[in-house]
């Protein structure tokens, strides 16, 4: 049972043990205390009032997930390139802790929140997240928020009825529709207005919009996963973010280094982009001089992964 420090020390207690599951009982599970508990690494949370069916398909999800977690470890780097990690290399100690992360934010069903710079990865930590997750199959939808004004932002999320402006020739659905039962990955989400803002908390608090001139409220089944490279705490102070949503889509921030503060990295991800391009035109790998190397370390790579790629 959670909220007690007790309960906090017993999560804390069996995690340390590979291959121990942990499943948390409160009174709601979407209270602080029962979402502390999955931080610390709880499987997941039970209400205290749900049937017993309930409480047995969640055990015994949670000792497949142990059985699976037991032989990751086992089998390191290649079971990491079976389930979802295969683009996401590093050995880099900051990235191995984001590895971690990903692992405990799929166990559960809550928003998530990507912070990091632009080329970190952030979508591939998103579709990491949505892969290992209990909506691996169904439909992971990404859009960029940036790349939109407010009014075809508003289209694109939540789709428009006939008529409802100029050149809206039929009813269209939004990408919140497409995405039902899966996850909708919002980048950039630190470029949107307030009046989007606003749109979008009322979707995370009643999973319910109308679409762009319509009057029916549809109903869906999404997990919100949303990145910026926008420091969110100042654009809050500055009034550019609205602090509900914000308090809405951090209930599990995970923060992406640049490259340059994981160098470590760097020769694997140039021979791993070498060897797919050699692959992909039939090539050779070409070999790096060390001088070739020592270059690429000493470069700061503002763009990160993506431009090194």
């Amino acid at each position: 049972m959670v909220p007690d420090q007790w309960g906090a020390r017993v999560v804390d207690t069996f995690r340390t043990k590979v291959g121990v599951p942990v499943v948390a009982l409160a009174e709601e599970p979407s209270t602080p205390e029962a979402l502390d508990a999955v931080r610390r690494g709880a499987s997941d949370v039970v209400a205290a009032t749900d049937p017993d069916e309930d409480l047995v398909d969640t055990l015994r999800r949670a000792i497949a997930g142990a059985r699976a977690e037991i032989h990751e470890k086992r089998v390191g780097k290649d079971a990491l390139e079976q389930t979802g990690f295969n683009q996401l290399l590093s050995q880099s100690p900051r990235m191995l802790q984001v590895f971690d992360q990903i692992r405990l934010v799929a166990r559960t069903d809550a928003t998530a929140l990507i912070l990091g710079e632009t080329g970190t990865g952030k979508e591939l930590v998103s579709r990491a997240i949505h892969e290992r997750s209990q909506r691996r199959d169904r439909p992971f939808v990404a859009v960029n928020c940036g790349a939109f004004a407010e009014s075809l932002l508003e289209s694109e999320l939540f789709g428009h009825e006939k008529g409802s402006f100029t050149g809206a020739v039929g009813r269209r659905d939004g990408l919140f529709e497409m995405a039902d039962g899966g996850t909708l990955f919002l980048d950039e989400l630190g470029e949107t207005t307030l009046n989007v803002q606003v749109n979008l908390l009322r979707v995370l608090e009643e999973m319910c919009f109308r679409r762009v001139g319509g009057r029916e409220m549809v109903h869906v089944d999404v997990r919100i996963i949303a990145a910026t490279n926008v420091q969110l705490e100042k654009a809050v102070a500055d009034g550019k973010f609205r602090q509900d949503l914000y308090y809405r889509l951090a209930v599990f921030p995970v923060h992406l280094p640049p490259l340059r503060e994981r160098r470590e990295d760097i020769p694997l991800l140039v021979r791993h982009f070498l060897d797919e391009v050699s692959a992909e035109y039939r090539l050779e790998p070409p070999r790096l001089t060390a001088e070739a190397v020592q270059r690429i370390l000493a470069y700061d790579w503002p763009g990160n992964v993506r431009q090194l790629r």
